[in-house]
This record gives C-alpha cells, sequence and structure tokens, in this order.
C-alpha cells in the first residue's frame, strides 16, 4: 500500500508564496492520475491542480496563473507552488493518488493566509 506524506503548509500573508510537498512512500511507474485538492471549513473539497502519469496538467480556474504543479520522480514527491495567495485560499490541502481501483489520500497539510 503506497503512502502519501504531505508537508510545506502554514500561516502566510495575502500575496505570499508556500511550496507544498507531498511524497510517495514507493514509486508509481503508470496509469496513475496525482494531484492536490483542497478543503475549506464549511465547504467541500475540491480540485486544485492534478497531472496524469501520462504528464497531461489539469488546474481549477480559480489557481491558474497563481498555483503551479510538478513532480519529481527521482523522489517520488509532487510539488504545488502556490504564488499570490488569497484569503480565500485558506484551506486543508490534501494530496490524492488515484489508479486503478482506488485512491489514496494523505493526511492533509493546513494553509492560512491571513493578514
Amino acid at each position: 500500500q503506497v503512502q502519501l506524506v504531505e508537508s510545506g503548509g502554514g500561516l502566510v500573508q495575502p500575496g505570499g508564496s508556500l511550496r507544498l510537498s507531498c511524497a510517495a512512500s514507493r514509486t508509481i511507474y503508470s496509469g496513475y492520475v496525482m494531484g492536490w485538492y483542497r478543503q475549506a471549513p464549511g465547504k467541500q473539497r475540491e480540485l486544485v491542480a492534478t497531472f496524469t502519469s501520462g504528464g497531461i496538467i489539469n488546474y481549477a480556474n480559480f489557481v491558474k496563473g497563481r498555483f503551479t504543479i510538478s513532480r519529481d520522480n527521482a523522489k517520488n514527491t509532487v510539488y504545488l507552488q502556490m504564488n499570490s495567495l488569497k484569503l480565500e485560499d485558506t484551506a486543508v490541502y490534501y494530496c490524492n493518488l488515484g489508479f486503478a481501483g482506488g485512491s489514496i489520500w494523505g493526511q492533509g497539510t493546513q494553509v492560512t493566509v491571513s493578514s
């Protein structure tokens, strides 16, 4: 069973930046979708950004131009670079790995944007 461990959350002022990391416990070679979701208090979990094993990237409209998803295959790690953060970006951010037959979630990391 693959495990996902997120890190990099914290408190940042509006306009600031954070980089989230999600490390998988082993290599996933193909046939997967990996990415980031978030859940704000009182709201449903929503997609932020994902990429497929084939390299197709998808961003939610509300983060286009501000967030960048990337991966380091050698480290089995996915990153989410978040720039120009807004108050409404405050949420718990979850890493997700989807594959045929299942889906795995990380434990989540809190991102708080506040002045």
